[in-house]
Formats: C-alpha cells, structure tokens, sequence
C-alpha cells in the first residue's frame, strides 16, 4: 500500500499526506479542507479523496450528514508523521511562507519567543551558508564588547532559547557559536572559504557524544521523569554533537556533577557518563560540571 503511495506524484502525495493527516489527529477531512490548503480545482481534490479511498479503504468512510469524510476505528497512518511537525501543525497551522497570522488547528498555548534575531540578518546569514560565503559582521559579544570579524557560516542552531550561527571566526582562527541577535551589520566579503574553514575541521561539530540520562538519585519520585522523558530502563539516552551537548543539558537542567549535588526542583535529571564530556567544548556550560575539568584546546 505504501509503495502505492510512493507512485504518485509529488504533489498529490502532498495532498495525500494532508488527508492522512487531518483523519489522524482531527478526525475529519473535507473536499473544502483541501481547496483552502493547495488552492485546487474542486475536481482535483475529489480525485485526491477517491484515491486516498482506494488505499486505505479502512482508514475513512464518508460521513453523508455532515459532507465530511471521517477516520474510521481501525485508522492506521499511510505516512510517517513527525512529531515536531505534528506539534507545529496543531499549534501554529500549515506554514505557507506567505505571511500573515496562521491558526491551529487545535486549541494550544505554547511559550513565545523573546529572542528574534532579525530576519535581514537571518537570511543574509543562511544565503551564506548555502553559497559557502564569507561574511564580515559588527558582532557584540559578552567577552569582547564590539568586534568587527570576518566569519565563514556554516550552520545554524538553536539551544532552545537562542539561535545561534556555527561559523569559523578569522578573528581567532576558531569555529564558534555566534548569537544571531548580537549580529548588528553584515555584509558578503569577496573570495571562498579557504579549506581549513570548512565544517569538515571542525572537530566539535564533527564529533557526536551519547550522554546517558537517568532520573536524578536525589529526587523523591524518579518514576515521573522516566514519565515524561522517553527513557529505555530507567536511562535516556541522547546523542548529540559535542558543539552542541553543553546546550542541551542546560536546556533541560541535566545536573552533570559527579555527586549530583545540585539542588533543587528543576534538577529532575543526572548525567550518568559524565566521562564523555571530556574534551567537549559546551560542557562548560553544562550545569554542575566544574571548568577545570574541561580539556580546552
């Protein structure tokens, strides 16, 4: 049935996905839901509903009261859906990039961001990224104050509660995290990369650390984080670029100290292996692992 699916065309698979979609997390589709989502001709979407029928008979039944097609109780996906998008999706609506204000599709609150990096800024960052350009940028930094750098782009990352730019910093001959908001002026520079600035030499990027999670000793019911966190016998087992765990660990309050010391009601979490963190950059970061364990290069 599936490789059914995948004969189709790309843009009617599109239309499929939406039909598996909507049946799985809302129950319900109509010819009219697909008419407002891809701007269709009435007919098109008729022939997308008579073809998604022919494929999982099981999956849906017309529902001649309301107009509408509904999922039926033995419904079971055609697609893969992945959670982020899922989430997404319910939440904010189906992104078009068009602009303006989209709905969920379901009633959800969610944080709002507080750190927006311009957009300006952002494409220019991500046009670099992809043209393998060189950008020079008035940069405000916690350290340096303001600098003027010239930077090779090479991927973005988000930590949570920032988004930030991996690039290779000419200023000190090193790859960094660059925060996007503290990009005050950019600008292309003429000439390529030269081959040591690529990501391929960067080690901390390059290298993938697994931290092993458990609940933390000290917590009164450990059998809530192996709740709420997808945990395999009581670990959680998480993979993650060195650039990167550092960040990860703060974000969900990973107490990294060899005696798990930290205190208090965030502190849910302890890294097991604290052993992998050798040699990984972010750790200093990672709360309760002391900096002067830390191999800096």
């Amino acid at each position: 049935m599936k490789t059914d699916v995948q004969v189709a065309g790309g843009a009617q698979r599109e239309r499929l996905a939406h039909v598996d979609f909507r049946l799985f997390f809302l129950g319900e589709v109509s010819r009219a839901d697909l008419l407002r989502r891809f701007d269709v001709a009435p007919a098109v979407a008729t022939r997308d509903l008579a073809r998604y029928r022919s494929l999982a008979s099981n999956n849906i039944y017309f529902d001649g009261r309301s107009k509408t097609y509904r999922a039926t109780e033995h419904f079971s996906p055609l697609f893969e859906h992945p959670l982020d998008r899922v989430l997404s999706a319910l939440s904010k609506g189906f992104g078009d990039g068009l602009g303006g204000a989209a709905s969920g599709l379901v009633p959800c609150e969610y944080p709002v961001p507080i750190s927006r990096p311009a957009i300006e800024t952002l494409a220019a960052v991500t046009r670099a990224i992809s043209g393998r350009l060189v950008l020079s940028v008035s940069y405000v930094s916690s350290f340096s104050g303001s600098t003027e750098r010239e930077i090779v782009p090479l991927a973005l990352a988000d930590n949570g509660l920032r988004w930030h730019v991996r690039a290779y910093d000419r200023r000190t001959f090193s790859f960094r995290d660059f925060v996007l908001t503290r990009i005050r002026s950019v600008r292309v520079v003429s000439g390529e990369p030269a081959p040591e600035e690529s990501v391929a030499h960067d080690v901390q990027w390059s290298r993938e650390v697994e931290m092993e999670i458990v609940p933390h000793p000290d917590f009164h019911r450990p059998e809530l984080a192996e709740l709420d966190y997808p945990m395999a016998d009581g670990v959680l087992r998480i993979r993650a670029r060195a650039a990167l765990a550092g960040y990860v660990l703060r974000r969900w309050s990973v107490d990294c100290s060899e005696g798990h010391s930290l205190r208090g009601p965030e502190y849910r979490l302890w890294l097991s292996n604290r052993a992998v963190l050798e040699g990984v950059d972010s750790a200093s970061i990672a709360p309760g692992y002391a900096s002067g364990e830390l191999s800096h290069g």
